[in-house]
């Protein structure tokens, strides 16, 4: 089985309190990737940023001081446009997820595991190096067309980064 891990695709990511137009424009790559891997019937999980009104106090908060993913907030709810009911959900209060790493190891037979969303250049590559880390024979694959990152350079720097780290870049 193959597994998408589909990271943050939350409104606040896409055209909220940190969106872009780059992650705007990859929406319909995203869905479209959800809908293929869901039709061969493989596993498809999908990240949440979770943070509560204190964040501004946070560690992460105090480096980036735009209040964002507010637990229960429109902001905090993944994209309609790419959701898919039914799918796992993994709620994180950071970057990258252990318990994304955890979940995946749990499943029977995982023979692959693709990451999509944003951001690239944060949560993308926090929890693409993670499952490295956690699942080292799994290869892990990053689709670019389906990310974006804060800037189209740091995107970029990021995809060089992971494929540094043997994690392929498609």
């Amino acid at each position: 089985m193959k597994v998408l891990a589909v990271i943050d695709m939350q409104n606040d990511f896409i055209d909220g309190a940190l969106g872009t137009k780059e992650a705007v424009q990859i929406k319909g790559r995203v869905k479209a990737k959800i809908d293929e891997y869901l039709a061969a019937g493989n596993t498809v999980i999908y990240t949440r940023d979770t943070h509560t009104e204190n964040y501004l106090d946070t560690q992460e908060g105090k480096n980036l001081p735009v209040l964002h993913c507010v637990k229960g907030s429109f902001g905090w709810e993944i994209a309609e446009e790419v959701f898919v009911e039914g799918c796992p959900v993994i709620d994180k209060p950071s970057f990258g997820s252990m318990e994304l790493a955890e979940y995946v190891a749990g499943l029977e037979n995982v023979e692959a595991i693709e990451l999509i969303g944003l951001c690239t250049d944060i949560c993308v590559i926090s929890n693409a190096m993670i499952l490295k880390a956690r699942l080292p024979e799994v290869p892990i694959a990053v689709a670019a067309s389906c990310c974006a990152g804060v800037t189209a350079e740091s995107h970029e720097n990021a995809l060089a980064a992971m494929k540094m780290c043997q994690i392929q870049i498609i």
